[in-house]
């Protein structure tokens, strides 16, 4: 069977279409925190919301998706834990652990591990599949973030959702969208489905 017709093999997620070696996997999850990192300070501010709208939420599902819940993991483990030490990547160039939308970083670590989970079994390979995938990573980096949000600030629940959820919607919609299209036809183009 050529290349062009292959079937992805159970388990396999778009990082695995590249050769094995530990070289790669540690490339892989510096380049997934690095990414996040880089995709944090596409960043704009939300009136009457102390968190921003940023990439980095994006970045961190994709880390998951197309690494697998292990380098996922990693990499956002290494960015929260390089965030924390000091390098300047989170949202708006901030880092340490006071931020209060910190828990949303904390958020992605899990996000991140629950959509490559699903990767693993497929969720990345067609439409449907990957928006559930994104809505559920969302989720999960709101389940996280929110609450985090309502007690560093002091928020009642209902405020911190007006502040910490509602505004994100549309925008976290499109983030599906885009996934939507670009994971599935990653799959294609390397020739696997």
């Amino acid at each position: 069977m050529s290349t062009a017709t292959a079937t992805a093999r159970p388990g396999e997620v778009l990082a695995d279409l590249l050769p094995a070696s530990r070289v790669r996997d540690v490339a892989l999850v510096l380049g997934g925190a690095a990414l996040t990192g880089l995709a944090a300070q596409i960043s704009v501010p939300v009136p009457g919301s102390p968190v921003p709208v940023t990439g980095q939420t994006f970045a961190a599902l994709l880390v998951g998706t197309t690494l697998g819940a292990g380098r996922g993991f990693l990499s956002l483990a290494l960015y929260a834990l390089a965030g924390v030490v000091g390098v300047p990547w989170f949202a708006e160039g901030a880092s340490g652990a006071g931020a209060v939308s910190f828990g949303y970083v904390l958020g992605m670590i899990l996000a991140s591990t629950v959509v490559g989970a699903l990767a693993r079994r497929g969720a990345d390979r067609g439409v449907l599949r990957m928006a559930g995938t994104m809505i559920l990573g969302e989720a999960v980096i709101y389940a996280v973030g929110v609450p985090y949000l309502a007690a560093a600030t002091g928020m009642s629940a209902s405020a911190a959702v007006a502040a910490g959820l509602t505004p994100f919607l549309i925008g976290d919609a499109l983030k599906a969208a885009l996934a939507m299209g670009a994971l599935p036809t990653a799959w294609k183009f390397a020739g696997r489905r």
